[in-house]
């Protein structure tokens, strides 16, 4: 026969005055830290006591009861009310809801205080969403909620931002599928059927990882610190009816903008609309694009402009915003942290002085009449105008006689012998290859890819030697002593020169690069300083300081340095072992220089690299940068998919081509100095 089931039964409920109540001794919680009892107070004066204390009869040493009860759980909603009473806001003797445990009950107090502490169950981060979005929708604001349950505003925005995520993912969530993490990165967009898509993508895959799903996520989008986002303006996009994906759990750097036709085509309107206003200053043309390729104004005739001169007021205006500059930087010279205000008008000052200082120069009518201007976007996200350049067929007879003789610059000509069919096949930037090329990772890359590669490099190394002046000479008297000791002497007093070396062929991405910034803007530098007269000029080396003698010589002599790798014809006047001497020189000075081609802005595209070259190829460079279970990820894929992940998964990674690395090894040679260990030529890895 089945014994009968005891049944419990509960200890009773009653309210008790306050003043009856002491906090017992039998509480475990002794550390009074973090327990937010006044905002604990606030809410029981709002909403009242939600859950009543825990309470036993004071006996005394006989084991009478004195009327008074003890609290050994729920001490910190005892001191709340506590904290009411002496605000006045509870009367001592307002009831108290209270469950009473009979004295002498065998469950200790401690028993009572410890299990009312850790049998709670915290609230599910998906309940609280959905309790937060319940008020909303029912009339409560976002700072209400947050000020009814004391926490920050940005943690009720983060919890709200989940109504962007899909039905179907949170049931995932909920059901312990996915981390709270990722289902936070599926907050960045509220598109449902690709956030189901990506989930559907990486949940068949090793990598989960939340930053793998913002990135699908936001691979078809521009980062709002992209230049055409800072040119345009985020505002203006907006208002034009793009749309930006935010990420309220990460630093996201302005969000993503993800319609990118929309803010080319933006880009474009405001370049043009300032090259109306720029024509209308008498120019003969005015050429627009978002980016013009690098060297594109070779083959034009510079003319010269005219510093404009600044008025007694513009004169006064600058001395009095360099001194405001220098009282306020004396003021907080020893401060770790400028004041928001001083910062903001130090760069009010760096503005004002710089359109003072860095006005457009002055033409005359006759030559504008006849020039034109560039009008671009600069890689800061500025306007970048090119003012005063000549068109050959524009030039008068006799400066055009002068220019064809090279006084005024050189033409430039490609290497003699036609480019072999695979390069034709390759002229055209980001063309992919079908899937049925050669997967044989030691295929020789294309000698167009090598060309374009080594071109961005020869680009760097010119910025990296124009800023060491100490190298750029020791480099110009190698070269020196070689042409005095090795090579017979020509006619003039001195053989050395420079003569500009031109890259024609190269990858989209090269004229707005950080190296083509930077040589740019100093080029634009010293031809602002030099003087126009040949005597003049003389006089003005003569009287530089050696500092900038040296800079400007270095700034010469990085024009005409030449990294690239060339295919030379069988019996052309220059035999390819001398391109791969004149790359194991090239090599020396960038191992000296410790040229870093992943610090100067190169990263592998689809146009760059990644397009080129075979799967084999990608796949190395993928496992080499990411390691092997990145690989495996995307070997399955077309190639076409395959350079697009690729993309994805080696930005950031710091990976390079071999052609682009720099020997970091360097060998002592016996005496203290260092010799750089040369690695391999372009020439050698297209031999293979």
């Amino acid at each position: 026969m089945a014994s009968a089931i005891q049944k419990i039964s509960l200890s009773s409920s009653r309210d008790i005055p306050f003043s009856k109540l002491v906090l017992s001794q039998a509480n475990v919680r002794r550390i009074k830290a973090d327990q937010s009892i006044e905002e604990l107070a606030a809410d029981i004066e709002r909403r009242g006591l939600l859950q009543g204390l825990n309470v036993r009869p004071v006996v005394d040493d006989a084991g009478t009861e004195t009327g008074m009860f003890e609290v050994p759980a729920g001490g910190r909603r005892f001191r709340a009310l506590e904290l009411l009473v002496r605000q006045k806001k509870l009367t001592k003797t307002a009831p108290i809801p209270c469950v009473v445990r009979e004295a002498g009950s065998p469950i200790l107090a401690e028993d009572d205080s410890l299990a009312e502490n850790t049998q709670r169950a915290p609230l599910h981060p998906l309940d609280q969403f959905r309790a937060f979005r319940d008020m909303l929708e029912k009339g409560m604001s976002e700072e209400e909620i947050a000020a009814a349950f004391f926490v920050p505003l940005t943690v009720v925005k983060q919890r709200l931002r989940l109504m962007t995520v899909s039905e179907k993912l949170l049931d995932v969530y909920e059901q312990d599928g996915m981390r709270l993490e990722q289902l936070m990165a599926f907050s960045i967009s509220d598109d449902a059927a690709r956030q189901a898509q990506v989930w559907d993508i990486i949940s068949q895959s090793h990598n989960r990882e939340p930053y793998l799903i913002r990135r699908m996520l936001t691979e078809k989008t521009v980062r709002a610190s992209d230049a055409r986002a800072r040119f345009v303006g985020v505002e203006t996009y907006v208002a034009a009816g793009g749309h930006v994906l935010r990420d309220l759990f990460e630093a996201d750097d302005g969000g993503w903008l993800d319609d990118p036709a929309l803010l080319d085509r933006l880009v474009i309107d405001k370049i043009n609309a300032a090259a109306e206003e720029i024509r209308a200053e008498g120019w003969k043309w005015v050429e627009t694009a978002r980016s013009f390729p690098w060297g594109h104004t070779r083959a034009f005739h510079e003319i010269d402009g005219t510093a404009v001169v600044l008025s007694e007021d513009e004169v006064a205006s600058l001395h009095a915003l360099r001194a405001e500059q220098e009282v306020l930087e004396a003021e907080y010279a020893d401060a770790d942290e400028l004041p928001e205000a001083v910062d903001v008008r130090l760069g009010e000052i760096e503005r004002a002085v710089e359109a003072l200082e860095e006005r457009p120069l002055a033409y005359a009518l006759s030559d504008m009449a006849r020039a034109g201007v560039f009008v671009s976007l600069d890689t800061d996200g500025t306007l970048l105008i090119e003012r005063g350049f000549v068109r050959p067929e524009d030039m008068p007879a006799t400066q055009e006689e002068t220019a064809e003789d090279g006084a005024t610059g050189y033409v430039d000509r490609l290497p003699d012998g036609e480019l072999s069919e695979e390069n034709d096949q390759t002229a055209g930037q980001g063309v992919i290859a079908g899937d049925e090329e050669d997967e044989d990772t030691g295929k020789p890359l294309s000698d167009r890819l090598l060309t374009e590669l080594t071109a961005w490099r020869t680009l760097a190394l010119r910025d990296a030697f124009a800023a060491n002046p100490h190298i750029a000479l020791t480099e110009l008297l190698h070269t020196l002593v070689r042409d005095l000791y090795w090579q017979s002497a020509g006619a003039d007093c001195l053989e050395a020169y420079v003569r500009e070396i031109s890259l024609p062929v190269h990858a989209p991405d090269m004229p707005g690069s950080i190296p083509a910034h930077a040589l740019r803007q100093r080029n634009e530098g010293w031809k602002h300083d030099l003087p126009q007269d040949d005597e003049a000029l003389w006089q003005w080396l003569d009287r530089l300081d050696d500092t900038s003698r040296m800079a400007l010589l270095a700034h010469c002599l990085s024009f005409g340095l030449n990294a690239q790798y060339e295919r030379m014809p069988p019996y052309g006047a220059v035999s390819q072992r001398s391109v791969s001497e004149r790359l194991a020189r090239a090599n020396r000075l960038a191992t000296v220089l410790r040229l870093d081609l992943v610090e100067v802005g190169w990263q592998p595209t689809v146009e760059n690299y990644l397009g080129r070259v075979t799967k084999a190829r990608i796949l190395a460079a993928v496992r080499e940068a990411r390691g092997d279970e990145a690989a495996e990820r995307i070997a399955h894929l077309k190639k076409g998919d395959m350079v697009r992940e690729a993309e994805q998964l080696l930005e950031g990674s710091g990976w390079l081509p071999e052609v682009l690395r720099t020997a970091a090894v360097q060998e002592s040679d016996g005496d203290g100095s260092t010799v750089p260990v040369l690695e391999e030529t372009p020439d050698t890895i297209a031999a293979e």
